[in-house]
């Protein structure tokens, strides 16, 4: 009998790709695994995942919005809402299992998988785990991790140090150098330098990299800039999209696979995911960790970055 798997959570690229590399993995131990995706309406992974080949629901919430009393209102009538259709979908998906991967939809769904005895586990990325994920924690099956030290957040005797999922297709680089630059229309014969700030973006990033953006066109270095979903429109109707031949703006990178083999350095925002990925094609990075990710990000930084090496993001151009 087939097993049927409900994999939970979205809203950045940092928790759908990694849902994404599970789903793979279940598929390839037993490919008459049916796997469900859950998210939240109007987020990315309502794109990202159907591109991957997989179907997924929606549920109408949003996280709590720091310092804003006015858009939280409706948070516990959504919240309500998204339990009740999470208890349907259990209901008519009848899963075996629920993995709850982080982000808003992810809490609705595993707290009804819980209500109703299905067994869950929660795949923590971070070396901080977040309020919702704790709680959660007490009820899980299992939950995954990445880093030691994990049981000052969860129960030892549930926690299975996996490391961080990721996907295969974005680490294998190996003989792809010539058609990373094809792709990108880069010359071999120069210095390439990929900027990512996350599948949204990264404001004090974009603003440092656009304030240095002549250094790099007079030392002839070339750069592929991820600007991310947020900030792509305004930066484009600043610079116009052909800048400068040496400067390649993308929004979303669809080939990480081959944005990581074009590249001699990266500069990236600091995410658990991110960072799982840069580990395994091990190319030099500057990390930068973003004050606005409660602990999880600069957490998982400060393990991979001896303190001599750290990077202040005061010091970047305002």
């Amino acid at each position: 009998m087939a097993k049927r798997i409900i994999i939970s959570g979205g809203g950045t690229g940092g928790h759908i790709f990694p849902a994404i590399a599970i789903a793979n993995a279940l598929k390839k131990l037993d490919p008459a695994t049916e796997i469900l995706f859950v998210g939240a309406t109007g987020r990315m992974e309502m794109e990202k995942v159907p591109a991957a080949g997989y179907k997924i629901l929606g549920l109408n919430i949003q996280g709590i919005q720091r310092g804003s009393i006015f858009k939280n209102l409706m948070f516990p009538v959504k919240l309500f809402n998204s339990v009740n259709k999470s208890l349907k979908i259990l209901k008519e998906f009848k899963p075996h299992a629920v993995v709850g991967v982080g982000g808003y939809a992810s809490g609705p769904l595993l707290y009804a998988a819980g209500l109703k005895g299905i067994p869950y586990l929660i795949q923590e990325q971070n070396s901080y785990a977040g309020i919702t994920n704790k709680w959660l924690g007490k009820k899980a099956k299992k939950i995954c991790v990445a880093f030691d030290g994990m049981e000052q957040f969860f129960p030892a005797e549930r926690i299975i140090k996996t490391g961080n999922p990721v996907r295969k297709e974005s680490v294998a680089i190996a003989g792809k150098h010539m058609q990373a630059l094809e792709l990108f229309n880069l010359s071999p014969h120069k210095k390439t330098v990929l900027v990512l700030g996350g599948s949204l973006g990264a404001r004090t990033l974009n603003t440092a990299i656009q304030a240095g953006l002549e250094k790099f066109i007079a030392a002839d270095v070339q750069v592929i800039w991820q600007t991310g979903k947020i900030y792509y429109k305004g930066i484009i109707e600043q610079l116009g999209e052909n800048h400068h031949s040496n400067i390649k703006i993308k929004e979303f990178l669809n080939r990480m696979d081959l944005a990581y083999a074009a590249a001699d350095v990266i500069i990236s925002r600091a995410g658990a995911g991110t960072i799982a990925e840069l580990c395994v094609i091990k190319k030099p990075v500057i990390l930068v960790p973003s004050p606005n990710v409660a602990e999880e990000a600069k957490t998982s930084a400060s393990w991979l970055c001896p303190m001599p090496m750290k990077l202040s993001q005061k010091k970047l151009p305002k």
